[in-house]
This record gives structure tokens, sequence and C-alpha cells, in this order.
């Protein structure tokens, strides 16, 4: 079953705002081989030589998503989801 919504479909960065800390800017991959969900994102630091993995957002075939790690707080996934839900690619 497809999700109905456009999500992201190529790499791309999103600027998180970070509470506690320095803001961050995450790279986010689409994951085509995870079967853990109908959508899988990887999330890694964006700018550094060798980035460090933050964890996968998961989505559902409804559109739910689910934060599997534990760097991102909960202000922050949530970011980093309505990022995703919400891109809009360039042509």
């Amino acid at each position: 079953m497809m999700m109905s919504n456009a999500y992201l479909v190529n790499n791309a960065r999103a600027w998180v705002k970070r509470k506690n800390g320095p803001d961050k800017v995450i790279r986010i991959v689409l994951d085509l081989e995870s079967k853990d969900a109908e959508l899988c994102y990887r999330l890694f630091t964006a700018y550094d030589e060798k980035p460090d993995y933050m964890g996968r957002i998961l989505f559902d075939v409804q559109g739910f998503w689910i934060y599997d790690g534990d760097i991102l707080i909960v202000a922050e996934q949530e970011q980093v989801a309505k990022f995703i839900i919400n891109y809009v690619e360039v042509l």
C-alpha cells in the first residue's frame, strides 16, 4: 500500500533548532532497503568529514512517524519529521 502524501525522495538537509546547544544541520537520506516501515529516512550530521549517524525516522502507511534513535529530543524529532512531510523538490 502506498502513502498518499508526497514525501522527500532525494537526499536533503534540514536546519534543526536546538533548545540546548548550537543549532544543527542534518542530512536526511531515504533508505530504500529498509523493510521496517513504509518509508524510512536515515539521519546524519550534514557537513562533517565523517558524518555521525543520528538515527532514523520511520513512516507508516497512514503517515504516522516514529524516531528510532537516542540523539534527537522530541522537539528536534518533530522538526525533522515536519521537514520531510512538507519538503518540496526543486525542479
